[in-house]
């Protein structure tokens, strides 16, 4: 019989076309469970069979257990819910390790920071627990705080943290990364005193006297602290970032994660643990165009590793009020007057130069832009790049968008402009962004899915984790609901329906990856990348979607994951607060903390460049 109609009989009769080719024995059948393909020809089945990491069989039980051998392995989903696993739209697996080794600062539902006293009790909690590694390091560190849902309403400062200890010095990192705050201790080592100025896109705040450092520092001011910090850690460090974070990424079912800017230490480090043979699951990683010269994307996986283009920074974050904006902040931050409007994290002629340079090298770029004036300049440097380079299609990336216009989405439907969007921002910021970033008008349509749905186009939704935790089913919620913490809608047109946030987390970013012929949807041919939920998304409440649980993560058809593991520790899957194993630490870093010949910039607000700096330090610290 000729194999086309082979191919034709087969479909009628809901077997798979390799199934019906006779393409082998399965290495594992899952059946007994609701199985979500993400495939519109083929949206549900009863099981799925594997054979060498690829899916072999989609259909009928009846059917796909033809597939089966006597050493076939039959796992039982038990009336769970299976899909594809989530492919990361944006966010950064080398920086969510970092939430590994320091004290959880987080506000709920992620955490007990809810004010300062306390944070400061998590930090002394923290301390007691952790004597080797402060013995270690010489450092107390806390990451996740944010000002915005302390009871205070303000950030912690140098004199709260002292508190703490006047004798080791501190690091408390913000939630946003863009700010961070040392005790007396922490300023005096990174040499911060009434005398230091505010350097160039950079703050630090003051006390009434106008002059004395209070502590808390401000983007550029803030990699001063960070990179003290630096020098307490080595390249194993940075090795276990990596390791750490795709562990907790695994846990919330994402089998191929996104480092969303690695500088050059980053990715030395993340070639050295795919080596190792350490990662679990595909990382996909944009080195900074601006900081690491020579970028050599592929397609190609090497060891579960591999560089998908460039990163491009051109502001910062709207809830740290550093994201530039085309009008003014609701509320301005202290020290700034009525007009201000954020700024940009670079020059014009900086962003039309590295978006030319991507195209000129047809290599994707992804670029962060949070305040619409930031919008604007991509979408006129992307112009300006394709009218140089009409016949490149690399598949640009916006990454955030939390302030697209209405006019912007047709804008950048028109260039092919893939949107990566935060919705996730409603429930984290949304009642700060109504009350104080963008005030009630522009707060509703921060994330503006439902306009991306009007034009036809596919879009990603993120976690940005270590912003936030990288919470599947909380991106999931959020995308769906688009509820804030005090439970108000926001901007109710653009809540999407669960099947279409699903895309948004599988399919779709594979597409934005050029992966989605091999992942993103649960069809013959595909990896078998899949997560076994504990109840269906289509068809629990909605307001109990973010209490969905990954409880099995599988990538290529191995289970990476498995909840009730060690990985499945309070607050979340992954460890918190936790020393890491073997982390051997030096007394003395080199002094050099950039890259070599490379003008660092400043602004992702992606816990990004502050962190690069200790990046830097660790790698400069390793070659002594």
């Amino acid at each position: 019989m000729h194999v086309f109609l082979r191919l034709f009989i087969a479909t009628l009769l809901g077997v798979t076309p390799l199934l019906a080719l006779g393409a082998g024995t399965a290495d594992t059948i899952f059946h007994n469970g609701t199985i979500l393909t993400i495939n519109d020809a083929q949206p549900k089945a009863d099981a799925v069979a594997v054979k060498d990491g690829k899916i072999l069989a989609v259909g009928k039980y009846e059917d796909v257990s033809k597939t089966a051998g006597v050493n076939t392995q039959k796992v039982d989903l038990a009336g769970k819910t299976m899909l594809p696993g989530f492919v990361d739209s944006h966010g950064h697996a080398w920086m969510i390790g970092i939430q590994a080794m320091t004290a959880n600062l987080l506000p709920p539902p992620d955490g007990t920071g809810k004010d300062i006293p306390s944070l400061l009790k998590l930090l002394k909690d923290w301390a007691s627990a952790n004597q080797s590694a402060i013995k270690q390091i010489g450092w107390i560190v806390g990451f996740g705080y944010d000002n915005s849902q302390l009871a205070e309403q303000r950030h912690p400062t140098r004199k709260d943290l002292d508190q703490v200890s006047t004798e080791l010095p501190i690091l408390i990192i913000h939630q946003s990364g863009h700010i961070g705050v040392g005790n007396s201790k922490a300023l005096k080592i990174a040499g911060i005193s009434a005398d230091t100025k505010n350097p160039e896109g950079g703050v630090f705040q003051r006390e009434a006297d106008a002059k004395t450092p209070n502590g808390v520092a401000e983007e550029y001011a803030f990699f001063q602290l960070a990179a003290a910090f630096g020098k307490s850690l080595d390249a194993q460090a940075n090795e276990r970032f990596a390791i750490e974070g795709t562990r907790l990424l695994a846990s919330y079912g994402y089998t191929t994660a996104q480092e969303g800017r690695a500088t050059g230490a980053s990715l030395n480090a993340l070639r050295r643990v795919a080596d190792s043979g350490a990662l679990k699951i595909d990382v996909i990683v944009y080195p900074d165009i601006l900081e690491v010269p020579d970028i050599h994307p592929t397609r190609e996986y090497h060891h579960h590793l591999r560089v998908g283009g460039a990163k491009l920074t051109i502001d910062g974050s709207p809830q740290g009020k550093t994201a530039w904006l085309t009008k003014p902040y609701f509320k301005p931050p202290p020290g700034q007057d009525k007009d201000y409007r954020g700024y940009a994290a670079i020059t014009e002629q900086q962003t039309l130069d590295a978006v030319e340079k991507a195209y000129a090298n047809n290599w994707q770029i992804i670029v962060h832009c949070n305040g619409d004036a930031a919008i604007d300049l991509f979408i006129k440097a992307v112009k300006a790049a394709e009218a140089k380079h009409p016949k490149v299609h690399n598949r640009p990336v916006l990454i955030h968008g939390q302030t697209l216009r209405r006019d912007q989405v047709d804008e950048i439907k028109k260039l092919g402009i893939f949107p990566s969007l935060f919705p996730m921002h409603t429930f984290y910021w949304g009642d700060y962004h109504r009350e104080s970033v963008l005030g009630p008008e522009r707060a509703e349509n921060i994330s503006p899915t439902g306009w991306i749905l009007e034009q036809g186009m596919m879009f990603g939704t993120h976690h940005d984790a270590p912003v936030a935790l990288p919470d599947s089913m909380r991106v999931l919620s959020a995308t769906v609901t688009r509820r804030t913490r005090s439970g108000r809608v926001l901007g109710p047109q653009h809540r999407v329906p669960v099947a279409t946030a699903l895309k948004a987390m599988t399919l779709w970013p594979a597409w934005q990856h050029f992966e989605e012929d091999k992942k993103g949807s649960i069809e013959v041919g595909k990896l078998a990348d899949l997560v076994v939920l504990s109840d269906n998304p289509l068809t629990v409440p909605q307001d109990q979607l973010d209490d969905l649980k990954v409880l099995q993560t599988y990538k290529e058809g191995l289970s990476v994951y498995k909840r009730g593991s060690a990985q499945a520790a309070a607050p979340s899957p992954a460890l918190f607060g936790m020393t890491l194993p073997g982390l051997r630490l030096p007394d003395v870093i080199a002094a050099n903390l950039h890259e070599p010949g490379i003008n660092h910039l400043h602004g992702d607000g992606c816990f990004n460049d502050a962190l690069s700096l200790l990046l830097n330090a660790v790698e400069e610290s390793s070659r002594e």
